[in-house]
């Protein structure tokens, strides 16, 4: 079995302020990952057509070329996952980084945890060719064999269960609301009840034996993050 490499896993930061550049350089690079920076749009679409990056974190006010260009360029030419960041956090600028090819969007400022949930939930979805088995605290998933373990214990799942699990499990870290959870694993078509979610989170919570919802949590009035231990 193997697990997710981070050691050949790139990451190039785009953004014309020094200090979070050096921040979340830092913060990678003590989780591992090999990390590339660039304060300018040209810089980064030469630096990125060099060293074809896994994950770009690409800031949207740069100076002469912004980002939404560089996105649009870069995307054209390599394949890669990137993440937006935006002093602003204006549906306007989200959907229209996200029309150009964006893979996700963070407004600043931001929490480097959430960054990092953010950086794995598009490595586990975008490059699934650098991992055959994932271990993600005391979970380990393999696709192949269409199983779950957690603490060394097979679970016994469902199908829709299973699903439920990967993508509460690919997304460890992040708030996933209700209706996001319906779309992806029920599908654009389902004309059920929003609570099935609520009905199906149970099942996994009992099947993990998580009674304080320490793991599996509820967030008022949103939906549910994962906290994978």
């Amino acid at each position: 079995m193997s697990l997710l490499i981070k050691e050949q896993i790139t990451i190039l930061i785009v953004d014309d302020e020094k200090s979070i550049v050096e921040f979340i350089k830092m913060g990678l690079e003590s989780e591992g990952y090999l990390v590339y920076e660039a304060f300018n749009g040209m810089e980064a679409i030469e630096l990125a057509e060099k060293v074809r990056p896994h994950i770009i974190i690409l800031d949207i006010m740069l100076p002469g070329m912004d980002g939404y260009e560089v996105c649009s360029r870069i995307k054209k030419s390599i394949k890669t996952s990137i993440i937006m960041l935006t002093a602003r956090d204006e549906v306007d600028d989200k959907v229209r980084g996200l029309d150009i090819g964006a893979d996700d969007y963070m407004a600043k400022p931001f929490s480097f945890k959430e960054l990092l949930a953010r950086i794995n939930a598009r490595i586990r979805s975008d490059f699934k060719e650098l991992e055959a088995v994932i271990r993600i605290g005391d979970f380990t998933l393999d696709d192949k064999a269409h199983e779950f373990t957690y603490c060394g214990d097979v679970l016994d799942l469902s199908p829709t269960q299973y699903n439920l699990l990967r993508f509460l499990l690919m997304n460890s870290g992040i708030v996933l609301s209700k209706s996001l959870i319906l779309e992806k694993v029920w599908g654009y078509d389902f004309n059920g009840e929003e609570n099935i979610v609520e009905v199906y989170i149970r099942y996994l919570r009992d099947k993990i034996e998580d009674k304080e919802h320490s793991i599996i949590r509820t967030v008022r009035g949103v939906g549910y993050k994962m906290v994978a231990k």
